[in-house]
């Protein structure tokens, strides 16, 4: 079974929504300008992001993310929207703040992809996003494995179409604040690559955009997620039949 993409979305504009520019933040963000010059230049018109963090530039983040010694200090999604929009010619929009119920429902995105690195995060977004989002994509990961799930709520499920579950009835733990979570900041890249490998990102970002690639440029979804690890060099997808691996 596949999952069609809806008209509007190969016809119109569409608006996306980005939460979170860091890990697998800033390579999203990069991917989807070249997501979206690519569609254009097939005739497609194209992406909008909003892209949201709150959160500044520290020198542990130089290496593992995309960002350069310059930055340091500065806020993560204006770096890198003011980088691609001069890159690109893009008009795309960078919020410095954390993302909230009051902004979520203000843009009302057809596309929210949630690049956040805690439970508590994310259970406060899929609160909001459930009900203001056609789709959710949702990138995780721990040292050396992590997943893409792209979902969409059940109001959205349509005729001939298979539907696509919801990220976090996909995976319930995403959004179990009941589990103790290591917040604690790196204080350099060393330090950073004791907890996570320096590619990870990397890897969990490419069948993300891979997935969005096959929604956009064919227009129907086979598999609508990727488990993804490192350490034994396994990618297993997440067909969109029955959600299962």
């Amino acid at each position: 079974m596949t999952h069609v993409t809806p008209a509007h979305f190969l016809e119109k504009r569409v608006n996306v929504t980005l939460i979170g520019c860091g890990g697998n933040g800033s390579q999203m963000l990069t991917g989807l300008a070249r997501l979206n010059h690519a569609l254009t230049a097939l005739g497609h018109p194209g992406l909008h992001v909003t892209a949201f963090d709150g959160d500044t530039v520290s020198e542990a983040n130089i290496g593992r993310q995309m960002f350069s010694p310059a930055d340091v200090g500065q806020h993560k999604s204006i770096v890198l929207m003011h980088r691609l929009n001069a890159f690109f010619g893009l008009d795309w929009h960078a919020r410095p703040i954390h993302a909230g119920a009051s902004e979520l429902v203000h843009i009302g995105a057809s596309i929210a992809i949630v690049c956040v690195d805690s439970a508590a995060a994310r259970a406060k977004l899929a609160k909001t996003l459930r009900n203001t989002a056609a789709y959710v994509m949702d990138l995780g990961n721990r040292a050396s494995d992590g997943q893409v799930i792209f979902g969409s709520s059940p109001s959205t499920s349509r005729a001939g179409s298979a539907p696509l579950r919801w990220p976090y009835d996909v995976l319930p733990e995403l959004i179990d604040t009941s589990i103790p979570e290591d917040d604690t900041p790196s204080c350099g890249l060393a330090e950073a690559l004791e907890r996570q490998e320096l590619f990870i990102n990397q890897a969990i970002v490419t069948p993300a955009l891979g997935i969005l690639w096959e929604f956009f440029r064919h227009g129907r979804l086979s598999w609508c997620g990727a488990f993804v690890n490192l350490k034994t060099g396994h990618v297993r997808p997440l067909q969109v039949a029955n959600g299962s691996e």
